[in-house]
C-alpha cells in the first residue's frame, strides 16, 4: 500500500462530513475528506429535496381539485406522471450539482475516493492501495434504507425512496410500508397525484407524533385520503405476474389480498458503519455495533475519534447533521482540548398536509421529567379564523408547560403552517421562555399564529406559578 499522513481524516462527504471539513480546516490544512462512492448529500440526491419536489407537484394537483370550495372551477385536472417525474429529476440534479461543485472546489490533495476501514485507532485503509495515518478521525458515513427481510419477497418491484425518484412515470398503485416521516410524505404525495396508495405500519405510530390525541387525529385525517393502518397485520408479501401481492387483515372484512405495482419500503434507515471495521478502532460499541459517544462533543470515549450525522443514529435530520459536523470537526481540530458544542432544542417537521411539527420535549419526556407537575394547553384549527379562510382548517396543537416555574417545555402539532409555528416554539424553548413571556410577544390578525396564542392561553390558565407550587413539586426535574 501507498502511505499518507494527515492531521484529520473525515470519512464521508455528506452534510456532516462537509461541515466537519470546514470546521477542521480552521485548525489545519492537513486534512483528508474521504468519500466511498459519489459526491452529493443524501438530502440533495434522495432525501429532502426530491421528496419536496414531488410534494410540490402533489400540492398543485390538490389545490386544483379543492378549488371549487372557493367558487373556482379549474376544469378537468389531469396529472402527467412523466412530466412530474421529469421535473423532480431535473431540479434534483440541480441541487446535487451544486453540492458536487462545492466539494470539487476543495483542494484535490484533500479529497480521497474509496471505501475506508480502520486498521487501528489512527490508521485507515482506503480501498486496496492506500494506507492513511490520521492523528484524529471523524466518522460521518451517513445512513442507508433498512428493509425488513419479509419485504424482499417483492423482488424487482421493491423500492426505497432512492428508487422512487428514478421512475420515468408515476405508477398506478403503491403499497407503502412504514408510516414514518418518509412514508407519510411520499405516500400522501403519490395519492394526491392519482396513485392508489395503501400504507402499512407495525408499531401503531403515525409519523414522529408521540402525543396520543394528536396521533389519533392525524390517523383519522390521513385515512380520508388513503388507507393507513399503523398497526397492520400483514400475513404475506409475494411477487406475482401482476405486481406485488399483499395479504393482510382488514377489520371486519377479515383476510384481504390486494395487488400493487410497487412496494415502497419506508421502514427506517441504518447507519453506514458496518463496513468500517470498528472493532479495530479501539472504541467501545453498543449492542448494535454503533460507537458509544458523547452527544455534546461527538467524541467516542476518550479517543481521537468523533462521529457525526446519521452515522451515530442520534437525531437523523439535516440541521442536526450540520451541527454535529461542526462540533466534531472543531473538536478533531483542537483535540485533546475537546469542548461541548451547542445542541439546539429538538425540532422536526414532516411536510405532509396538514404538516407535523414536534418541538422540545415529547409529552412522555415531560411526564418523566416533571413527574406529573405539568399542564397541557391545546387548540383545534377547525374553527381557527385564518385556517378557515384558506380552507385548511384541520389540525390540533398541544403545548406543554411546567407547573411552578411556568416554563414552556415542548409541543406537538398537526396542522396548517406547522413548519413556521414549530420554529417559533423551538426558539421560545431554547431561550427558556415562560408561557407568560410567550404571550407577551406580538400576534398579528388574521394569521394562523393566533391559534398558537389560543393554545398558550389555555396552557397559561392551567398553570399554577410561584414558590409554593415549586415547593410542592420538589420531585420535579429541571425545566427543558
Amino acid at each position: 500500500m501507498n502511505k499518507q499522513q494527515v492531521d484529520i481524516a473525515i470519512i464521508g462527504a455528506g452534510t456532516a462530513g462537509m461541515t466537519a471539513y470546514f470546521a477542521a480546516r480552521k485548525h489545519t490544512d492537513r486534512i483528508a475528506l474521504i468519500e466511498s462512492d459519489r459526491y452529493g448529500t443524501m438530502c440533495a440526491r434522495v432525501g429532502c429535496m426530491p421528496s419536496k419536489l414531488l410534494i410540490a407537484a402533489a400540492e398543485a394537483a390538490h389545490g386544483l381539485k379543492t378549488a371549487p370550495m372557493f367558487g373556482v372551477s379549474p376544469g378537468e385536472v389531469r396529472v402527467d406522471g412523466r412530466a412530474v417525474m421529469a421535473r423532480v429529476r431535473q431540479e434534483r440534479d440541480r441541487f446535487v450539482a451544486s453540492v458536487v461543485e462545492t466539494v470539487e472546489s476543495f483542494p484535490q490533495t484533500q479529497r480521497l475516493m474509496g471505501p475506508a476501514r480502520f486498521l487501528d485507532r489512527n490508521r485507515l485503509a482506503i480501498g486496496d492501495d492506500l494506507e492513511l495515518e490520521a492523528r484524529r478521525i471523524v466518522i460521518a458515513t451517513g445512513s442507508r434504507p433498512h428493509i425488513p427481510s419479509f419485504l424482499q419477497a417483492a423482488g424487482d418491484r421493491l423500492m426505497v425512496n432512492d428508487d422512487l425518484f428514478e421512475l420515468e412515470d408515476l405508477p398506478e398503485s403503491v403499497a407503502v410500508f412504514g408510516p414514518g416521516v418518509i412514508g407519510l410524505e411520499l405516500g400522501q404525495a403519490l395519492s394526491r397525484l392519482g396513485v392508489r396508495v395503501r400504507m402499512f405500519g407495525r408499531s401503531g405510530a403515525v409519523g414522529p407524533i408521540r402525543d396520543p390525541q394528536i396521533s389519533q387525529y392525524a390517523l383519522e385525517t390521513f385515512n380520508r385520503e388513503f388507507a393507513l393502518d399503523p398497526a397492520a397485520e400483514v400475513s404475506s408479501v409475494r411477487r406475482t405476474e401482476k405486481g406485488v401481492e399483499v395479504c393482510f387483515r382488514n377489520g371486519d372484512r377479515g383476510e384481504v389480498t390486494e395487488t400493487f405495482d410497487y412496494l415502497l419500503a419506508a421502514t427506517g434507515r441504518r447507519p453506514n458503519v458496518d463496513g468500517l471495521a470498528l472493532d479495530k478502532a479501539g472504541i467501545a460499541l453498543d449492542d448494535h455495533g454503533l460507537p458509544l459517544f458523547d452527544r455534546f462533543t461527538l467524541q467516542c470515549g476518550d479517543s481521537p475519534i468523533f462521529i457525526a450525522g446519521d452515522a451515530n443514529n442520534d437525531l437523523p435530520l439535516l440541521h442536526e447533521a450540520a451541527d454535529e459536523g461542526r462540533i466534531a470537526g472543531d473538536n478533531a481540530g483542537r483535540y485533546p482540548d475537546v469542548r461541548s458544542g451547542l445542541r439546539r432544542t429538538p425540532l422536526a417537521v414532516a411536510f405532509t398536509d396538514p404538516q407535523i411539527a414536534t418541538v422540545g420535549l415529547t409529552i412522555d419526556q415531560v411526564d418523566e421529567q416533571c413527574r406529573g407537575c405539568f399542564a397541557v394547553g391545546q387548540v383545534s384549527f377547525e374553527n381557527q379564523g385564518r385556517s378557515r379562510v384558506m380552507g385548511r382548517n384541520r389540525g390540533l396543537l398541544r403545548v406543554y408547560g411546567e407547573q411552578g416555574t411556568g416554563l414552556f417545555l415542548g409541543a406537538e402539532m398537526f396542522g396548517p403552517a406547522a413548519e413556521h409555528i414549530g420554529h417559533l416554539l423551538a426558539w421560545a424553548a431554547q431561550k427558556r421562555m415562560t408561557v407568560s413571556d410567550m404571550l407577551d410577544m406580538p400576534f398579528y390578525h388574521p394569521v394562523v399564529e393566533e391559534g398558537l396564542r389560543s393554545a398558550l392561553k389555555d396552557l397559561n390558565h392551567k398553570l399554577h406559578i410561584g414558590p409554593e407550587v415549586v415547593k410542592n413539586c420538589m420531585d420535579c426535574g429541571p425545566g427543558a
